[in-house]
């Protein structure tokens, strides 16, 4: 079992920057496919970026795509976000997401656990 906690969430102007942070807890960091997701007030959970057990590939949401920076380091049990060039619609509370099992990595249900949440806010 792995236990993550998010930070770095805040309130950016648009144009602006934030480096999100999950720590992870437990000795098997390596050993799962890591993930953003993030949700808006209102609307359903979406998939960010994810990234492979390796950190070697990474995949991204079409409206994320160019802007932010999925990375980890195995060796600290620790996932980053760069977010940059921010936008109004990017403000949502930004989530955590570890995976065990096989399945499409685009999917929430994919996940089987998940952190507590940061709030990312960017004002216009």
């Amino acid at each position: 079992q792995v236990q993550l906690v998010e930070s770095g969430g805040g309130l950016v102007q648009a144009g602006g920057s934030l480096r999100l942070s999950c720590a992870a807890s437990g000795r098997t960091f390596s050993r799962y496919v890591m993930a953003w997701f993030r949700q808006a007030p209102g609307k359903e959970r979406e998939f960010v970026a994810a990234t492979s057990w390796s950190g070697g590939s990474t995949y991204y949401a079409d409206s994320v795509e160019g802007r932010f920076t999925i990375s980890r380091d195995n060796a600290k049990n620790t996932l980053y976000l760069q977010m940059n060039s921010l936008k109004p619609e990017d403000t949502a509370v930004y989530y955590c997401a570890a995976a065990q099992s096989s399945g499409s990595r685009y999917y929430a249900s994919t996940y089987n656990y998940w952190g507590q949440g940061t709030q990312v806010t960017v004002s216009s």
